[in-house]
């Protein structure tokens, strides 16, 4: 925000009044999106029971496949991308995310196809777990029982790994039962080292950043408040500085598109310097100190997610800073990556519900997501 545009510091504020006011979170948030995004520790932890349950006896270290593809849409798919960043580019085991309807030709009988999808209806989900079913693939299906996805793993004498339904969320806000067992999977193959103990720690996180973010936190003190107010009016320009944080940045985006109806452009450095730095010379950014932003100007706002380690962060500050573009910057921190990527995707899962209630959007409507299917018929 500055001090010299009075629209925005009026928008600024008529912003957060919204989010300081209980009445008014309460009534702009009927789907219960908050709720449903405080309940990733939860998630992880009946994950890890559903895992438990399941007879997950045949993956071992002996019986590692060729390649694991995760066959998901939305939410999902961010499953698949996270299983590939917690395993790293030394995994032994060549993993790949589909988001389409088809699997790539090379798959074959030695490959494992998980198929995602919480409601276990996703019409190109469906699709994969039947065409690897016929390519003789094993298949895992993780979903909810009954439905169309876990019987086509029953009748293909696949393994099914059922999602807690018992407190209903959105398949955006379901992240986390939908991971875990992607995670268990690797482990039992010996691709990932996480163990019981990191699994806890990352729940114990996602509740602080929960604690952090409650509705009752005023804005000043709540980081997914704060997130909120600075990119409310901007266009989010989304960088992460590893694949780890790419992950996240990918996510923040999908859930601004969801939650808050914003769009956002997501990256990692440094192949963004290469595709994306153009725009800290376009039409979003505020220019020098000497010239007025036009009435109803949008600007640009970056927002850097930076891993550990990243050595980029000082050199986008001073770039984004002599253009005038203003910065979010998100510091990842933690031993396990595990802990590190659900900790910062847990505070801008808050940020993008928070942003829709500021700008006086529904953020668990989907009026459009819904009326596509219709109109392609």
């Amino acid at each position: 925000m500055t001090e010299e545009d009075p629209w925005e510091g009026a928008q600024y504020a008529l912003g957060a009044d919204r989010l300081d006011t209980p009445d008014v979170i309460a009534a702009a948030d009927p789907g219960d999106m908050l709720r449903q995004v405080a309940s990733a520790a939860a998630q992880v932890r009946t994950a890890l029971r559903s895992c438990a349950e399941a007879d997950l006896s045949a993956f071992t270290p002996d019986t590692r496949p060729r390649a694991i593809l995760v066959a998901g849409m939305g939410g999902s798919g961010t499953a698949g991308d996270i299983l590939s960043a917690i395993c790293g580019a030394s995994s032994p085991v060549l993993l790949e995310t589909v988001r389409t309807a088809r699997l790539p030709g090379w798959v074959g009988g030695a490959d494992l196809v998980i198929a995602v999808s919480c409601s276990g209806t996703s019409v190109e989900t469906l699709a994969v777990a039947t065409e690897a079913v016929r390519r003789g693939c094993h298949l895992v299906a993780i979903g909810t029982e009954g439905s169309p996805l876990h019987r086509i793993a029953e009748q293909g004498r696949g393994t099914f790994i059922p999602v807690d339904r018992s407190q209903p969320a959105l398949p955006r806000q379901s992240l986390w039962a939908l991971t875990i067992p992607l995670l268990v999977i690797a482990e039992k193959f010996g691709i990932a080292g996480i163990g019981e103990e990191i699994y806890e720690q990352t729940a114990q996180r996602l509740e602080e950043v929960s604690h952090q973010c409650r509705p009752v936190s005023e804005s000043f003190v709540n980081p997914g408040k704060s997130l909120a107010l600075d990119l409310d009016g901007s266009l989010p320009l989304l960088w992460g500085t590893s694949q780890l944080s790419g992950v996240a940045v990918s996510r923040f985006a999908c859930q601004l598109h969801e939650n808050a109806k914003y769009p956002a452009m997501a990256g990692v450095l440094p192949e963004a310097v290469h595709n994306q730095l153009g725009v800290f010379d376009g039409p979003f950014v505020p220019g020098p100190d000497s010239l007025e932003p036009a009435p109803g100007f949008t600007p640009l706002r970056l927002v850097l997610i930076a891993d550990e380690g990243a050595n980029e962060s000082a050199a986008m500050t001073e770039l984004a800073a002599r253009r005038g573009i203003a910065l979010s910057e998100l510091a990842m921190a933690g031993e396990h990556p595990l802990a590190r990527l659900a900790a910062v995707i847990q505070l801008t899962d808050y940020a993008s519900v928070y942003l829709g209630i500021a700008s006086g959007i529904d953020p668990g409507q989907a009026d459009a997501i819904r009326d596509m299917p219709a109109r392609i018929e």
